[in-house]
């Protein structure tokens, strides 16, 4: 079931790397957001959910999977959300005042 994860993990990071080196300002944010979640998806893969016992620490003393890697994941979604709402309102910006998104025009108004 791993190697499935992993197999996903590859995908998101490929496509979200093809998404950054695209010249669209909303292809590069759509880029950084599929990195974010598959750094989410392998962080929870490598912290490795054990079958058969529960995800939260048991009052009876049996063994548990260790919440921490759960936490960050939680932490690091939030952190992904706020960045995704600055670089939106950034690009909204950008188009705003250059009326384009395309990035090789952004770069081409300095040199005139």
């Amino acid at each position: 079931m791993e190697i499935l994860m992993f197999m996903a993990i590859g995908v998101l990071f490929a496509v979200g790397t093809y998404f950054i080196l695209c010249r669209s300002l909303l292809k590069v944010i759509i880029g950084i957001l599929l990195i974010s979640h598959g750094a989410h998806m392998l962080l929870l893969t490598m912290a490795g959910l054990r079958q058969g016992v529960p995800p939260l620490v048991d009052l009876s003393g049996s063994e548990a999977t260790d919440p921490l890697p759960q936490a960050m994941i939680l932490t690091a979604i939030v952190i992904s959300f706020g960045i995704t709402a600055f670089l939106v309102v950034l690009a909204y910006r950008t188009y705003r005042v250059n009326k384009t998104e395309d990035l090789d025009k952004l770069r081409g108004s300095d040199d005139e």
